[in-house]
């Protein structure tokens, strides 16, 4: 009886926000393996834990404040631009799908970038997670806690993948740019100012996904070309 009046709301609410957490880490675990994917192999899982812990301790953080963040014009629109443009940057770091072993950006990039990706996605996430845990500390860092080996595993694994199978760069680069789009169609500014449908939420986060791709290619290719000419100097 004492499990069901106060510990089946308690594991209740603990599920949700651990499904929460796991349904929106797939962003999170793309970013993390984009960004660690110009460091060495060697150094890639420091860079995933270090990444990992640091936006995991500032979102906690932030959950309580989050509330009323999404009430904000324009922040969910500087967010979206974010995220669009650390996709194109992660995206024309490493285009052929090789190791970048020399010139690597270095462990701390990688988590700066991991950092500001996480927080700046996570808006959305935190305000799903603040409600599911009616505000209980406790209910937070173990939803986080429980979603943190998921979300390293899965980073380790498409950093991997996409070392052997650069097709995933360009789904993960993608599936970056549509995330960066909805952003911008749902921030209250846009939708009181163009009103646009579900349909034009789609197309905008289309043209989003491609756009980060294109651009991030041809920027990828100017930075070989750029190299090209500095060998052959």
């Amino acid at each position: 009886m004492v499990l069901s009046d106060a510990g089946l709301p308690f594991l209740s609410a603990l599920l949700s926000v651990i499904l929460i957490d796991l349904v929106l880490a797939g962003d999170n675990a793309i970013v993390i393996a984009m960004a660690v994917r110009s460091l060495p192999a060697s150094r890639r899982k420091a860079g995933i834990l270090a990444g990992s812990g640091a936006a995991v301790i500032l979102r906690i953080a932030l959950t309580f404040f989050v509330a009323r963040l999404l009430e904000l014009h324009y922040l969910k629109l500087a967010g979206g631009l974010l995220i669009l443009w650390i996709a194109v940057k992660l995206f024309s770091q490493s285009p052929s799908g090789e190791r970048a072993e020399a010139g690597s950006a270095g462990i701390w990039q990688s988590v700066k970038i991991i950092i500001i990706a996480d927080i700046t996605m996570a808006t959305d996430n935190m305000l799903a997670v603040g409600g599911a845990s009616h505000g209980n500390l406790l209910l937070l860092i173990l939803g986080l806690g429980f979603s943190i080996p998921f979300v390293i595993f899965t980073s380790n694994l498409l950093s991997s993948l996409m070392d052997r199978y650069p097709v995933i760069l360009y789904i993960g680069a993608a599936v970056l740019g549509k995330t960066g789009g909805e952003m911008i169609m749902t921030d209250p500014f846009t939708t009181m100012a163009f009103s646009p449908g579900r349909l034009g939420v789609y197309l905008v986060e289309a043209v989003c996904a491609a756009g980060v791709v294109f651009i991030g290619r041809f920027r990828a290719r100017m930075k070989e070309k750029r190299a090209e000419r500095a060998v052959d100097r």
